[in-house]
Parts: structure tokens; C-alpha cells; sequence
């Protein structure tokens, strides 16, 4: 009889982790053993889309029309001048703009009328578009540059015709000179002390030979108040000539 020997029954080792052996009739079947779950992909959140309100543009600003003044009729009286009509009418431009919309009725000599003519006031008054506050905003602002005048008789009659060019008063530079080469020769401290005012007491002082009164009643406002000073005394007496002759440019004689 056959010695027996020891036999050892050998594990079987394992193939793989995981790995689960069946046995069906004697062979073995492998199947892997999953060993991790899979993981559910997290739902995508929704992306809410916001909605920007965008304000409407404001539309552009409309140029506003200014409606031009009605023309009216103006009669001539005795004793009118252009310059008084277009002060007492409020006329814009002064009593050039009133000569220049009625010189068809006027004739060639702005300082004679005649009482009865019909002159037109506005006559030339236009609608015109205001420019917008943009357009404006943009614009840029020039500072004229201050005009010098000479201390003599010239430079003191351009200073004075460039005051009374801004108070409508009419005259110009020879009419002016004439008469203070006739009044004064041209000495801004000349008085007359001999004649029927200086026996009032109101003696003719200057370089036109204006009483206090008359210069007091005729100065024009940014002109010295004393009666001596060349512009003030040459602008108060255009602006009295003006009111009484229609410009110093008709005045060939005392006044």
C-alpha cells in the first residue's frame, strides 16, 4: 500500500481586488466586483439672464423760435428827431435802425423830417432761431481788447463818438470837430463869462461851451459828472443837439 504524504491544500490566490470566482460545474468564472459607485453629474444650474433696462435716449433739443415783433405805425410831430422816436419807442438799434427800415420815406438826410410822414417801427423784425445750449456751451468766449485813446482833441472826440455809438446818439468826428473850433477852439477849460447865460449864472463851459443845466439834464451815464471833462462835455452836448437838431452834424451855429 502506498505510503501517504502530506499534501497541503494550496489557496488559491486572488487574481485581482475585486475580482469574485463562481463556480458553476467546475469552472470558474470571473467577474469584477465594481468597487466605486459612479457619481450623478450635479444638474447644471439655470443661468438667469439679466435684462438691462436701457433709458431711451432723450432727444435732441428743438430750436425754439422767437416770433418777431409786430411793425407799428409811428406818426412824426413837430419837434420830432429820429433819436428821439427811436428812444421813445424803445427801437432797437437806435434811431440808425429806425433811418435805415424807413429811409425810403425819410430821403437821404437822416436829420429832417417832416410831421405827417409815417414811419414804420420794426419794420426789419425777422423770426430767428435760438441756438441750442450745447451749440452755445461750445462757442468760445472772446474778450474784445480795450481801445486806447490819445489825451488830446483827437483822441477825446473817437472816445466820445465810441460812447455815444453804444446810446444810439447820433454825430460823427467832423460834424463834432466844427463845432468845437467854433465854441471853444478846442480848449476843454474854456468858459464864457460875458454872454446872457453867464449873466444868469449859468456861464457856457468846455469844449462845446455846455451850461451845468443842459449837461446835468443831457449827461450821458459811464461819463465823468464834471462838466470840464472833454468826453463828458462832448457827449452830453451831442446827446443835447440830438434831442433838439436830430445830430451834432446840424448844429452851424450857436445852440
Amino acid at each position: 500500500m502506498p505510503a501517504m504524504g502530506n499534501h497541503r491544500r494550496r489557496k488559491s490566490g486572488s487574481l485581482t481586488r475585486g475580482i469574485i470566482a463562481v463556480s458553476t460545474g467546475g469552472a470558474a468564472l470571473a467577474l469584477p466586483m465594481i468597487g466605486a459607485t459612479v457619481a450623478s453629474a450635479a444638474p447644471a444650474q439655470p443661468v438667469t439672464a439679466v435684462a438691462k433696462t436701457v433709458a431711451p435716449a432723450a432727444a435732441p433739443a428743438k430750436p425754439t423760435a422767437v416770433r418777431a415783433a409786430t411793425p407799428s405805425t409811428y406818426s412824426v410831430i413837430a419837434g420830432d428827431t429820429l433819436y428821439k422816436i427811436a428812444l421813445s419807442q424803445s427801437v432797437s438799434g437806435g434811431w440808425q435802425q429806425l433811418y435805415k427800415d424807413n429811409r425810403a420815406v425819410i430821403g437821404a438826410d437822416p436829420g429832417v423830417i417832416h410831421p405827417g410822414q409815417k414811419l414804420t417801427i420794426g419794420a426789419k423784425a425777422a423770426p430767428a432761431a435760438v441756438e441750442s445750449t450745447t451749440a452755445a456751451s461750445t462757442a468760445a468766449a472772446v474778450t474784445p481788447k480795450p481801445t486806447t485813446y490819445t489825451n488830446d482833441l483827437d483822441g477825446w472826440i473817437k472816445e466820445s463818438l465810441a460812447v455815444m455809438a453804444k446810446h444810439g446818439i447820433p454825430g460823427s468826428y467832423d460834424g463834432i470837430h466844427r463845432n468845437i473850433m467854433r465854441e471853444s477852439s478846442g480848449n476843454p477849460r474854456a468858459i464864457n463869462n460875458w454872454d446872457s447865460n453867464a449873466a444868469k449864472g449859468t456861464p457856457s463851459k468846455g469844449l462845446l461851451q455846455v451850461i451845468d443845466p443842459t449837461f446835468r439834464a443831457y449827461h450821458v451815464p459811464g461819463t465823468s459828472m464834471d462838466p470840464y471833462d472833454p468826453v463828458a462835455n462832448i457827449t452830453a452836448a451831442c446827446n443835447y443837439a440830438a434831442a433838439k437838431y436830430g445830430s451834432i452834424d446840424n448844429v452851424f451855429g450857436a445852440y
